[in-house]
């Protein structure tokens, strides 16, 4: 036998062995997350906490949908607000500028 032949038989077993590490390591994080995410239903009491989570999640997205209209409006209001404000401190940057040009007695 050859040692190209010894190194490429090696190389096949440490390519094998690699492969079943991975795969049995890939199950046992499989394992892990299915005892965290378990089984949900749609028409079944959750039986885990990442299940209540995700219907917890799907109900508060439900409930703000129709919030939408209004953010809309109160963002533009609030940009009118913006946009006085910024008036009121030019305003008063000028008025600063002009008290402190006077002369004091």
């Amino acid at each position: 036998m050859s040692i190209f032949v010894v190194l490429a038989v090696l190389s096949v077993a440490g390519v094998a062995a690699l492969f079943v590490a991975l795969a049995l390591f890939l199950r046992a994080i499989d394992r892990v997350l299915e005892d965290i995410g378990g089984p949900s239903t749609r028409f079944v009491t959750p039986l885990n906490y990442l299940s209540k989570i995700r219907l917890g999640v799907r109900a508060i997205e439900r409930q703000t949908q129709s919030l939408a209209p209004y953010v809309t409006t109160l963002n533009t209001g609030l940009g009118a607000i913006r946009d006085g404000v910024r008036a009121v401190d030019v305003s008063l940057g000028g008025l600063i500028a002009a008290v402190s040009r006077q002369r004091h007695p």
